[in-house]
């Protein structure tokens, strides 16, 4: 996933887990009513025969693969019923957040839920974010697996057919394919989580590249923002794409956008990716930016569809179990949407090392101890969660830094890129590699000197070495430049815990005015601040001058309190600087025109 300017990692890989059935698989057939949509619930029944008393419990989703959070589906679940061959109710009682318990599976033919929408339904913690949730109105619906659908124990890795009963005007965006009577088939649950659906109102595109069909689909709340100009936008990506991989690795890739209120990100799979973002002009500016988010998230076809651990293909939904190995999943895909950006023609030089100065900046407010794999092992914790979103930029800077010594150590003939469409060959959607050996197997693929770079700069936390490894390439770097200019700033940082935006790094000047690390952002001179509406009010900010006051209305310690601050000055800082260097030696020159292209 990518940050919310690109949201979260990871997606559901669907091989057969050690729990598939002997024998005759159960017939799993879900229907999911989208015509009655008038109290934001989704009504699912699903028909089942050939359960056996092991199959005794019914399972939603505690967390999802790639979103790194609890989710705790059972939430939701309204209405939870079972029924035998007679339609008669059996016995099924709810045993845990997210378990129902079935009395007498042998006897179970149907099973009928309500599940709300995760959008407009409140919960006290754990706010599913909007681009891995649910969304039921009256001119479509968004439907991520995991949301909508459970599975009964034992039967995780069964195959599933799904029937969607919607307006006969509306369209269905997937990347499941429908069999010859409309069912939608998929192979196991993990393969129903891993297949997004929008359904309504929507527009379509569609192009090739070679054997690949991609398709876009665009739900836009008042039609501003169509799917032929977002392929137009997108044309030029997906041409640096199929450069950047060599040829894209499957036969069919769907977008599936959503233009509403707000800009939440995006959430990638193996066949498909869905975006949640604000519905506004279609500016050259916001086209880049939609397109970049679209280049990490299509990256992904390649890490973890193609390169995984055994702990992302069989992904466990009922404990959630991390893989050390986010920085490949994420921190590489976001290095390469950018790198191959460059490449591509996409980008010149300094707006890519700006785009580098940029991730630093963000890195700089995170906990410089906090080293990527120990981010990876508690990204499921509240603890891991502060810290995540700097695995698009601390972990996307180490990638690029991999790339430049792989190439250094090659004498400019193999970089990264290369060596991860070398790993995409070895393994693959079906093969899995050892979740402790990855990096001795990279280091065996490459050179001993990366087993040193993974323990300094992945596995522990060392300062990155940003002046040696850019100097390579005749590119010098600083970490801040004072200009002498006075400019207005704030004093303090915001930051997103558990639904809300918080106050971090209050200066001392700040806190004397009475704000205080961790405050929860409540109003901004009297307007109720919400994530939809963040952006757009809080830009007020910009409008004022040093020695402006204005007022916030917080919350701490349970309590609401207004706190008046006034607009500081400082002098301008212009910190992690990067610029080619005039006068680079033949060889920087010969190892940045390897960098710059794809080998």
């Amino acid at each position: 996933m990518k940050r919310l300017t690109i949201a979260l990692g990871l997606f559901a890989l669907f091989t057969l887990s050690p729990d598939a059935q002997a024998g005759k698989t159960p017939e799993l057939t879900y229907h999911v009513n989208l015509n009655d949509r008038a109290d934001d619930r989704f009504k699912v029944t699903l028909n089942v025969k050939g359960l056996k008393e092991e199959n005794n419990i019914f399972q939603f989703a505690a967390t999802a693969p790639g979103t790194y959070q609890t989710m705790d589906i059972g939430r939701f679940v309204r209405e939870f019923k079972a029924y035998d061959k007679k339609g008669r109710e059996l016995e099924a009682r709810q045993i845990s957040t997210n378990q129902w318990q079935l009395s007498n599976p042998k006897k179970v033919r149907k099973i009928t839920y309500q599940i709300a929408e995760t959008w407009d339904t409140k919960v006290d913690k754990n706010t599913v974010y909007w681009m891995c949730g649910t969304s039921l109105e009256q001119d479509h619906a968004l439907i991520n697996g995991q949301g909508v659908f459970g599975y009964i124990k034992g039967l995780q890795a069964a195959p599933l057919k799904v029937k969607l009963d919607y307006p006969q005007e509306w369209l269905v965006g997937t990347a499941l394919k429908p069999d010859n009577k409309g069912y939608y088939t998929a192979t196991s649950y993990d393969h129903i989580v891993d297949s997004p659906i929008l359904a309504g109102n929507l527009t379509k595109a569609e192009t090739k590249y070679n054997n690949t069909t991609i398709d876009i689909y665009t739900y836009s709340k008042t039609g501003k923002i169509k799917s032929q100009d977002l392929l137009q936008n997108m044309t030029t990506m997906l041409e640096a794409a199929h450069k950047f991989v060599v040829d894209f690795p499957v036969d069919r890739y769907t977008f599936l956008y959503h233009f509403e209120d707000a800009s939440w990100g995006a959430w990638e799979h193996s066949y498909s990716s869905g975006y949640v973002m604000e519905e506004q002009d279609l500016t050259p500016a916001y086209a880049q930016h939609i397109t970049d988010i679209a280049a990490h998230e299509f990256f992904h076809v390649i890490t973890p569809l193609n390169i995984h651990s055994e702990i992302i293909e069989r992904f466990n939904f009922v404990t959630p179990t991390p893989s050390q190995h986010l920085w490949l999943y994420e921190g590489t895909t976001e290095w390469a949407s950018d790198i191959m950006q460059l490449r591509g023609g996409l980008m010149d030089l300094p707006a890519y090392l700006e785009d580098i100065s940029m991730k630093l900046r963000y890195a700089d407010q995170m906990d410089k101890n906090y080293s990527l794999q120990k981010l990876a092992l508690t990204s499921y914790t509240p603890e891991g969660q502060k810290q995540y979103g700097n695995i698009y930029n601390r972990g996307a800077v180490t990638a690029a830094l991999l790339d430049i010594r792989l190439l250094e150590l090659s004498g400019g003939k193999r970089g990264l890129r290369e060596v991860i469409n070398e790993l995409s060959k070895e393994y693959g959607p079906q093969k899995a590699f050892p979740e402790n050996e990855f990096f001795d197997l990279f280091v065996a693929k490459t050179y001993p000197e990366i087993g040193d770079f993974f323990n300094r700069y992945i596995i522990n936390a060392e300062p990155l070495p940003l002046a040696e490894y850019f100097g390579k390439l005749g590119i010098t770097y600083v970490p801040s430049v004072l200009t002498g200019k006075k400019i207005p700033a704030m004093g303090y940082d915001f930051g997103f815990v558990d639904g809300n935006l918080i106050f971090t790094k209050p200066n001392e000047k700040i806190q004397k005015m009475g704000l205080q690390e961790h405050d929860v952002l409540v109003a901004f001179e009297g307007t109720a601040i919400t994530l939809q509406n963040a952006n757009k009010e809080l830009s007020r900010l910009a409008t004022l001058k040093p020695g402006d006051t204005y007022t916030y209305t917080v919350q701490r310690n349970g309590k609401q309190q207004q706190v008046k601050l006034q607009l500081l000055e400082r002098e301008e800082e212009l910190e992690h600087q990067f610029k080619a260097n005039e006068q680079a030696t033949p060889e920087q020159l010969a190892l940045r025109n390897s960098w710059m292209q794809n080998l």
